[in-house]
């Protein structure tokens, strides 16, 4: 470790989620003082920016990106990051924070960078669909209706969410799909299907309950036509994870699953909605971003200190950047 440099790149979205982040360039300053590392800042200041900064970090040498936003800014960044050797920080300021609530990452952004200091090093899948790349969760039917709507919306947050999927509910209709789960062909109508590579939405919102980022599958989630009875209990189940034990449930693991609709529609990438075809091909990507996180269930690396556990990390797989 002696005379290495640890050289981070931190990513700030100004207008993303709620809350000020006024004082947080200050913090990630102290934080990276401390651990002697070398620091650059930047602020987004449009879509796509994220994943154009990043690509650039990593280009001239950046160890760590810290991704300071909500689900779309994380998304953008981690993109850039696959299948290189750099580590990524989440500081979640977003209103969904589905990948960071997943890992267990801190909503307030001293504990965030108070983790990032302290934690570990994990390795996790992500999946794509149709070629496009996702962490949490894929799919199609009434929760990609509701995305789209929400993604209208000039106000963020739990309320209007609830607000969008009762409306959507009124005027909702299920569709009849062809699903390729590996080596099994299964035909349901549907309310919605989801692929999950993680176990929830956001918010504590656990569609797949089981699912596992680190595992090399997905799980598949299908929603069978249900009554306004049955909305009260999925409500519950959806936030207790308990929702795979409800009768209009079934869900399965898979590496790989293709949809097939009767014709090209909405679906949602981690609660962002996207026009698709008719066939939606999605596989999982295996271990391939490494992002700091807790010590937690299923995460069983001993906890060093961030900048010890980085550059044991770049000795080992990235000599030449010290060298």
């Amino acid at each position: 470790m002696d005379g290495k440099i640890i050289k981070v790149q931190a990513i700030i979205n100004p207008i993303s989620g709620v809350g000020s982040k006024r004082k947080i360039p200050k913090m990630i300053e102290q934080m990276c003082e401390k651990g002697n590392c070398l620091l650059d800042i930047s602020f987004t200041e449009y879509r796509g920016h994220a994943s154009e900064l990043t690509k650039k970090a990593i280009d001239e040498g950046a160890n760590c990106i810290i991704a300071v936003g909500g689900d779309g800014t994380v998304n953008e960044i981690a993109r850039a990051m696959l299948h290189s050797d750099a580590v990524l920080g989440i500081v979640p300021k977003g209103s969904g924070n589905g990948l960071a609530r997943e890992l267990h990452i801190p909503m307030d952004a001293k504990r965030a960078l108070d983790l990032i200091a302290k934690g570990h090093i994990s390795t996790i899948d992500c999946c794509r669909a149709n070629g496009q790349v996702f962490f949490c969760t894929c799919g199609v039917g009434f929760d990609a209706a509701v995305s789209q709507k929400f993604a209208e919306e000039r106000r963020r947050g739990s309320l209007t969410y609830i607000k969008n999927t009762v409306e959507e509910y009124l005027s909702y209709k299920p569709e009849p799909y062809e699903l390729l789960v590996d080596n099994q062909t299964i035909k349901e109508k549907a309310f919605l299907v989801a692929c999950a590579n993680a176990s929830q939405y956001g918010n504590n919102a656990f569609i797949a309950p089981h699912a596992n980022i680190q595992d090399g599958r997905m799980d598949l989630t299908i929603l069978s036509p249900f009554t306004p009875l049955d909305i009260a209990p999925l409500a519950i189940q959806l936030f207790t994870k308990q929702i795979d034990r409800n009768s209009k449930i079934k869900t399965l693991k898979a590496q790989q699953v293709t949809i097939i609709r009767q014709e090209p529609g909405v679906m949602h990438l981690d609660g962002e909605p996207i026009m698709a075809d008719s066939r939606i091909d999605i596989s999982v990507i295996p271990q391939s971003l490494h992002v700091i996180t807790p010590e937690v269930v299923s995460f069983t690396k001993e906890v060093h200190n961030l900048f010890g556990e980085v550059t044991r990390f770049f000795d080992k797989r990235l000599p030449y950047i010290f060298r």
